[in-house]
């Protein structure tokens, strides 16, 4: 299968994805509780501005407004039979602004978490989980999205469901999980599970890695633990800018443009090939990140103490794969 995404994963050395979308929609206005995706059909022209911010801040690739449109996470909005319809729109307005530009941007079909827990644990089954991913995907699909983004996912059945369900839609895609408790994911994953994990999938994603978590620091060691583990499928790096704090009753992340400017040089030094933001990363981070992959000449991999010293302290000691595999070794640091 060929599009875009697949031609710009064989001809790049690396490719930048997209920022924030919350972040970027409460500055619209959006309310707290209020659910995203009825943007799209309520107010298209704004999701149109966040797409085309990141396009002009020199994204390759950027994510639909679809993150929380399957049907579980939409019933909390009393919109669950929107679920293919909000998803299409979303990918509709991301086709237009896409297919607008003089160079090829990749529309990436966001798909979130359902918000439930999975069975045995939990009341959500395998095959319910399924049809939920499914009819989102075929939304995504039909409204023009190049590739399926399953993204900020912690447990690996609903990963696996997720993946199920893109084979069903017939659609290439790409998958990423949040690791944000030391190291693993909220159900206990480390980044060598997650690629033992992927690599036994059925059907595979094209790519992938790690989004949101704790802070740049941290996505930079998960990152460095796929590397690690030796496959060759392509890694994804979406890390917040910087750390969350509450200042003057609203949540800012206190990540510099300079800052993800290095992050994304340390992240494609360490061997990821899409790498983007996550919460917090706004347009001027993007510009920044931009000239520094242009710019900066690719170095070797960097060094734990590297990372720590252009992004700041890890949020814990351990990163998880001490247990379960060989941890990523600390390498002496090398100026360049």
């Amino acid at each position: 299968m060929t599009n875009a995404f697949t031609d710009m994963l064989s001809s790049r050395e690396w490719i930048l994805a997209d920022g924030a979308t919350g972040t970027n929609l409460f500055n619209m206005g959006l309310s707290s509780g209020d659910a995203p995706e009825m943007w799209n059909d309520e107010h298209p022209d704004r999701i149109k501005t966040l797409y085309s911010m990141a396009v002009d801040a020199g994204s390759d690739l950027f994510l639909t407004n679809s993150f929380g449109g399957n049907a579980a996470r939409l019933k909390l909005h009393g919109a669950q039979k929107r679920a293919h319809e909000l998803s299409r729109i979303s990918a509709e307005i991301g086709r237009d602004v896409a297919d607008a530009r003089d160079r090829p941007v990749v529309v990436a079909g966001s798909v979130g978490p359902t918000g439930e827990i999975m069975a045995p644990m939990g009341s959500l089954t395998h095959e319910l989980a399924v049809e939920i991913f499914h009819e989102q995907a075929e939304g995504l699909k039909e409204g023009g999205a190049d590739v399926l983004w399953l993204e900020t996912i912690s447990a690996p059945e609903e990963y696996k469901a997720a993946a199920e369900a893109f084979r069903l839609a017939d659609m290439p895609w790409c998958g990423t999980m949040s690791f944000d408790t030391a190291g693993r994911t909220m159900m206990g994953l480390t980044s060598a599970d997650m690629a033992d994990m992927v690599e036994k999938l059925p059907y595979k994603p094209l790519a992938y890695g790690a989004n949101c978590g704790v802070g740049a620091s941290d996505l930079m060691r998960t990152v460095l633990g796929f590397v690690a583990h030796g496959h060759a499928r392509p890694i994804i790096a979406k890390g917040n800018a910087g750390i969350p704090k509450y200042v003057d009753g609203h949540i800012h992340y206190d990540g510099t443009p300079d800052l993800m400017a290095d992050y994304a040089c340390l992240a494609r030094d360490a061997g990821a090939k899409i790498i983007g933001g996550c919460c917090g990363t706004m347009p001027e981070h993007l510009s920044k990140m931009r000239a520094a992959l242009e710019e900066r000449p690719r170095g070797t991999s960097p060094s734990l103490d590297e990372i720590t010293e252009k992004l700041g302290a890890f949020s814990s000691a351990v990163d998880g794969t001490e247990e379960g595999s060989e941890a990523p070794k600390r390498r002496s640091r090398r100026r360049r």
